[in-house]
């Protein structure tokens, strides 16, 4: 037998008096109808997390599209099946305007130290052993369904940088 899975989202408009919910079809305000309160908890979850607080204490996980999102929007991810202790991958936007090169990677790319380096935006990793490096994403990394973000306790530089998770 083939299984459909509604592509809609519902709302919660309210709690309703006989100790269910009223719901509607999201953007429907005239298609609301009432679900009995066991029923409407079993079978539903929050669809998008209200804060990345609230995400990591959910203990949910999420898709890599879902952790690009979060990376572009200052987060750091993790996959929860990754051995090292430790481990997160971050988004660095890079240096589009340029930085000045030292002398290491002027040596390497054949320039005057000082002279600007144009770095485009990449990921990076940081290691189980505490060093970091420009990191791309393996398929199996991609095809994951075991990402985690780490909440601001875990990161507490980002605790007053102002991120927000993007719906």
């Amino acid at each position: 037998m083939i299984k459909y899975r509604k592509k809609t989202l519902i709302e919660l408009v309210e709690r309703a008096g006989c100790g269910g919910y009223t719901v509607q079809n999201e953007g429907q305000p005239g298609d609301r109808w009432t679900i009995p309160q066991d029923v409407f908890e079993t079978t539903y979850e929050q669809a998008y997390p209200t804060s990345v607080e609230e995400l990591a204490a959910s203990g949910r996980s999420f898709d890599f599209g879902y952790a690009l999102t979060l990376l572009k929007n200052g987060f750091r991810v993790a996959r929860a099946g990754w051995n090292g202790k430790g481990m997160f991958a971050v988004y660095q936007k890079g240096y589009p305007d340029g930085i000045p090169c030292n002398k290491q990677t002027a040596d390497a790319w054949g320039m005057q130290e000082g002279e600007l380096f144009k770095v485009e935006p990449y990921l990076q990793l940081k290691m189980a052993n505490g060093s970091h490096a420009m990191w791309n994403p393996n398929t199996l990394d991609i095809l994951a369904e075991d990402w985690i973000v780490l909440a601001e306790a875990e990161a507490p530089e980002l605790a007053h940088a102002g991120h927000h998770v993007v719906k």
